[in-house]
């Protein structure tokens, strides 16, 4: 199995965000992926630099304007605001009727939901390279690989369409699955992170060719909130082809598993022939935006129960925070994955 990262994914540093009404430390940072690659190479792993492919996977999902605000958007907001700022947005457009400001402050509302993904001067590299990651898994994938990894940091399954979300800027799991297309006929998604898949969500609603599935615990009660409900089904052509899959705060590993079981039955009911899953260790019982109790033997198990589809798969890394087991989790995951595949 080889692992697909950039070290220029490590530029991404914001220090704080809002939570609750409050400034805190911003859990997304750089060490995340640094305590995951060092896991990969002492458990053996190839990492492989990602090839450029370009803004065109990007923009197959992504509306091409969001792309293109992106790469100048932090050095402009410090020519306005100054260097001491902080670079999220302060106002909105509301159900979004109107048209996109000039002005980099309406255009922070414009493409950014909340203050959790703050700007910064290394912001554009580390999410360009992030989906780079996730392309390369998915053209070695593509090339006959069993699976493949992207460690891609910043995560990417909250973010929407056309918009950030939740530290996310691309959505690097619907940029990889719709890149898988041109080889497979039917992709599955399955998104085991702790947080609703919302912008995986947003992006394959109206899809019938990507099925789509999350676990999470009820969005009515817990973030990224709005989307992720149980009657929420897929539309249009994509009516049926979107699953989620409430757990209860709490869950124990048990639980988690047998919920897991529900989506990869539906999965072999779409009948794909090839898996992309957006693997957050935030299920983790001691990571810092805990909500269910999964350790590392869950994980591993977990890892074993995707490999029986038996099907090409990229793993996308989303979340998986600082916390005391990130490390222990990875490792029971990957190296689990790879004895089952190998």
């Amino acid at each position: 199995m080889k692992a697909f990262f950039d070290e220029r994914q490590l530029g991404h540093a914001p220090e704080i965000y809002f939570r609750r009404g409050a400034p805190m430390p911003h859990q997304e940072q750089p060490q995340r992926a640094i305590i995951l690659r060092d896991m990969l190479k002492s458990e053996g792993f190839e990492i492989v630099p990602p090839d450029d492919a370009g803004v065109a996977p990007i923009k197959a999902v992504h509306n091409p304007d969001y792309v293109d605000f992106l790469p100048d958007a932090h050095a402009r907001f410090v020519e306005s605001a100054g260097k001491d700022a902080l670079a999220i947005p302060t106002m909105h457009p509301g159900v979004r009727r109107g048209k996109e400001p000039r002005d980099i402050h309406g255009q922070l509302g414009w493409w950014m939901t909340d203050t959790s993904t703050p700007l910064t001067e290394g912001s554009w590299d580390a999410a360009y390279w992030s989906a780079q990651s996730a392309v390369a898994a998915a053209e070695d994938v593509m090339g006959g690989a069993r699976v493949a990894y992207a460690l891609c940091r910043p995560p990417g399954h909250h973010a929407m369409r056309d918009c950030s979300n939740g530290f996310c800027f691309f959505n690097n799991a619907c940029i990889a699955a719709h890149h898988m297309r041109s080889t497979f006929g039917r992709v599955a998604l399955i998104d085991v992170d702790v947080h609703t898949g919302n912008g995986s969500m947003d992006i394959l609603y109206e899809r019938g060719d990507i099925f789509f599935c999350s676990l999470h615990p009820d969005p009515a009660t817990y973030p990224t909130f709005f989307l992720g409900h149980a009657d929420e089904t897929g539309a249009g052509e994509g009516e049926g082809a979107t699953l989620n899959l409430i757990l209860e705060q709490g869950a124990s590993e048990a639980e988690v598993l047998e919920v897991l079981d529900r989506g990869l039955a539906a999965i072999r009911d779409f009948g794909a022939e090839a898996l992309v899953v957006s693997l957050g260790f935030d299920m983790a019982a001691d990571d810092p935006l805990a909500a269910v109790a999964v350790h590392p033997k869950g994980f591993a198990e977990m890892a074993r129960r995707l490999a029986a589809l038996d099907l090409p798969t990229v793993l996308v890394q989303e979340g998986g925070y600082l916390g005391p087991s990130l490390a222990d989790n990875a490792r029971a995951f990957l190296t689990s994955f790879r004895e089952a595949t190998t």
